[in-house]
Parts: structure tokens; sequence; C-alpha cells
């Protein structure tokens, strides 16, 4: 293994230092005290690094320390109304384009990357909003397939700032931390202008401040049990919540889901008049073979089948990510109900071409192989693991495991356990993080003592895995899977030199 810098590490506590406090969706390392460049690959251009100007880096700061001053985004008032009311001050930016919105408990965020990827082949100015963020808060709001730029997003905050302030005045909470990005990026895609919005619910769906729009198309993807304390303990009452972006007349695009969730989800349609489509009956995945970098699809969508479409994403569920994008698209584009026709082939197959999804099962360093999942439940792990097995061909696979202390992690470790030779546990910067320790007893059950180690500090823990993946020898197939939390992911991303 390359020498790696030895003079980083005050740096490193510094950056700790600084960010501990912050809230943990601003929270982001930097730099590492032993920065794993080799091979790494150049910066991925839709994960934005800080900005090289240091009047704008300032300015930067500057908004995110005020965001940090609000409710983060795990602390609730289940409540519409303080969005609701800045965006009556703002004159309902988010009613000058229609909508496509999108919840479920995994791939949401997937799906939202693929639909802006096939409305912009066909020319609509697209506005993207999802979270959380893997590397920079700006990631959140796109406009054309891009993050908007740092100075867009210090202007936006500026625009709206005293909007922002009149509405805290006036209501018993401040406005959250979420519900000011969601302001911003209704203004910025109004400011724009935007053709269609492609918008991620935060959580659940009937309170989500996302939810004051009405969207033409509504998408609904896998739902499994996360967020079990706000939303419900089953498939069933999650359903219940979610269903809450159906709107009168829309038409909804149901993924496969829990036989419990589908029924709720179909009585909210007949009781808004909204039109269904569901995966495996309207539309779905034909065939899917792995292919080198992906793989290549056979999809049946609202219009017709659409064949040999190569997607550059591993797994089986971003293929039915895929069959669930395009439904939606053909569905805003009226295809099945005004128009007949397909969507044109050439120009589908040009979009999914070009998908990307950082963070989602990413190759980040050859040699060994070091691939990051933001998998953070049971059930994206699941699919995780299965997606590895699938697309990688690892003799020894070591895990780094840093997650979240309000998440299942028993499960998920359980997920990871049969691909796993040995598990690193480590931790991430955000208070949210489960402590090592404690993470480290869990999986010590799950996977026994003599396949775990314990690096709380995660330069350290991706050198410890990385040294146990290359004891296979520099020909054998060694990996490093790094996964358990976004946050955790973006972190490891800047340290292995991705942004």
């Amino acid at each position: 293994m390359s020498e790696l810098p030895p003079d980083d590490s005050d740096r490193f506590e510094e950056i700790v230092d600084a960010e501990t406090d912050r809230d943990p969706d601003l929270a982001v390392i930097e730099a590492g005290s032993r920065t794993l460049r080799t091979q790494g690959g150049p910066p991925e251009a839709d994960v934005p690094a800080r900005p090289a100007d240091p009047e704008i880096d300032k300015a930067l700061r500057e908004v995110e320390a005020e965001l940090a001053t609000r409710w983060g985004e795990t602390k609730l008032e289940p409540s519409v109304s303080r969005i609701t009311a800045l965006m009556d001050v703002l004159g309902d930016p988010q009613r000058a384009y229609p909508s496509i919105h999108i919840t479920g408990t995994n791939g949401k965020t997937s799906t939202a990357r693929m639909i802006e990827a096939l409305l912009g082949a066909f020319d609509l100015r697209t506005g993207r909003y999802t979270s959380p963020h893997v590397q920079s808060v700006t990631e959140r709001i796109s406009l054309d397939g891009a993050p908007i730029s740092a100075e867009r997003f210090i202007e936006t905050y500026d625009d709206i700032k005293p909007y922002i302030e009149m509405v805290d005045g006036q209501q018993e909470f401040r406005l959250s931390f979420f519900e000011v990005l969601t302001g911003m990026a209704y203004a910025a895609f109004a400011d724009a202008p935007v053709d269609v919005a492609v918008v991620e619910v935060g959580m659940g769906g009937s309170w989500d401040a996302t939810n004051v729009i009405d969207g033409d198309v509504a998408v609904v993807t896998p739902i499994d049990l996360d967020h079990t304390d706000r939303l419900g303990e089953t498939p069933g009452e999650i359903a219940s919540e979610k269903a809450g972006i159906v709107k009168q007349d829309a038409t909804v695009i149901l993924a496969q889901q829990p036989v419990d969730a589908a029924q709720v989800l179909l009585k909210k349609a007949v009781e808004v008049d909204a039109t269904v489509a569901r995966e495996g009956l309207e539309f779905g995945v034909v065939s899917r073979q792995v292919a080198v970098g992906g793989q290549l699809l056979t999809l049946r969508g609202l219009g017709g089948e659409y064949e040999e479409v190569y997607l550059p994403l591993h797994g089986p569920y971003q293929a039915h990510n895929a069959a669930v994008a395009l439904a939606a698209v053909e569905a805003f584009f009226g295809v099945g109900s005004q128009r007949p026709e397909p969507l044109d082939l050439d120009t589908v197959r040009k979009a999914f071409a070009a998908v990307s999804a950082p963070g989602r099962l990413e190759v980040v360093r050859r040699s060994p192989t070091v691939v990051l999942d933001a998998a953070h439940n049971p059930a994206g792990a699941r699919a995780t693991a299965e997606a590895v097995g699938e697309a990688f061909d690892f003799s020894r696979l070591i895990g780094v495991v840093g997650a979240s202390g309000d998440k299942n992690v028993r499960g998920l470790l359980e997920a990871f356990e049969p691909i796993f030779a040995e598990v690193v546990i480590t931790q991430n910067s955000s208070h949210r993080a489960m402590d090592a320790d404690e993470l480290a007893a869990i999986a010590v059950e799950v996977f026994g003592e003599d396949r775990v180690q314990v690096e709380p500090r995660l330069d350290d823990a991706l050198e410890a895995a990385i040294t146990l993946a290359e004891e296979e020898g520099e020909f054998a197939g060694g990996g490093v899977l790094v996964t358990g939390s976004v946050i955790t992911v973006g972190e490891a991303r800047l340290l292995l030199g991705r942004g």
C-alpha cells in the first residue's frame, strides 16, 4: 500500500472539533490525517467540493452556520403550517411549475436522478430536490442535472432570508433546517425557471415540508421499516403517512410493495380519483443481465417495451428503480393515457446511460477495490448485499460500518454478515453517530469476536480495512465496502480523495 501523508493529524483533529457541534446534515470532514488518494480517481462532477474562492467559501460557511442553528432533520414537529406560511409570503413559487413527487423507504434519490436524466434528455429544464447530501449541502438543489453553485446557493438563501425571519416571528417554532432548504429549492426552481421539478420527500409524506406541492405524478418506491418511531411499526402504517403525497387526479406510480402497504396506497388513490400504475402489472423489468460497469435491461413501460437499455449502476434494485423512473416520466408525458406511442427509445437509452448515483455501490478505489454504499437500514443492506454478490467477484470482502444511533443497526449488520469476512467498526463525525464501542458490541454478537475490529476514527478504519483486504495478495479478489450511513459514506468519499 502506498505511503500516506504523515503530517495532517492536527488538521484532522481541527476539522473533527469544528464539525462535532454542527447539524449532522452539515457535518462533513474535509480532509483526513491520511488521505487515501491512491487510484482514487477524479472527483465526480455532481458531488461538489468546497468552493475554491476563499470569499465564496467563507460566505457559504456563514450560511451553513445559520442553517445549523435550526432544528435538524431528526427533530420534527409534524406540520406543514410553517412551510405553508413561507410559501405564502414568497408568492407560492412551488405553483410555478409541474412536479413529480417521490416518497418511499429506499431508492428515492436514485429514482429521482433517473427521472431527472430522462426529463433532461427530452429537452426539459429540470429542478431536483433530494436529501440527505453525500458531501455538500448544495447537492440537494440541482438545476439541469447539476447541483447549484455555491454562489447561487448563497444568493438564494440571502433572497429569501427576510421572509424566513418574518415567518419565524409569526410561528410557535422557527422554520427547521429542512423547511428552509425546501423553501430555497422551490424559490430557486421558480427563479430558474424550470419546466418540471423532481422532488424527494424528506421523511414520510403528509406532513413532510415538501408536501406543499401538488405533484402531477406521485411515485412510491418500496416501503419497508425505517423511522418506525415517527411513521409507524408496519409497512401499512408507514404507507398511511407516505400516501399523503397522492393528490387529487394525480397519477401514482407504485413500485412493488408489501401487501398491507399496497392496500393503503390503492385505497388512497381511489379516494382522490388518482390513476394507478403498478410495477409487475402495468410496467416492470422484463429482463436484465449483468454488464461491464452496470447492467443491460429490457423494461416494459406504460407505452410498450424498451430494449437494450444500459444502466451504469449495479444491483437488481436499481433495475427496478429504472422501471419506476421510466413509468413516472411516461406518465408525466401522458403515455398510456393521452398518447399511445412510447417514448423515443434512443433518447431513453441515452438518458439511462448517463445516470450516476454517488455513494450507491460507487467504486472509488482499485487494488484493492473500495466500494461506497449508503445503505442505512436492513432493507437497504439486504439489497446492497445481493448486488455486491452479483456485481463483484470478491474472494474476501471487508466491511467498514459506521451507523447512526437511531437506526436498526442489528438488522443492518445481520444483512451484511453473510458477505463480510471481517468488519471494521467505526463512527462518523455526526452527533447522531452510534459510539463505535457500542456498535462493536452488537457486531460481536452478530459476527463473533474474531471477525470484528474497532477503529473509532474513520481514516484509521479505512486504513485497517484496506490492509485486511490486501492480505489476499495483489492479484487476489479482496475488497472493502464502506456503509451504514450517508454521512459515513460522504466522509469516506472525501478521505479517499473524491472531492
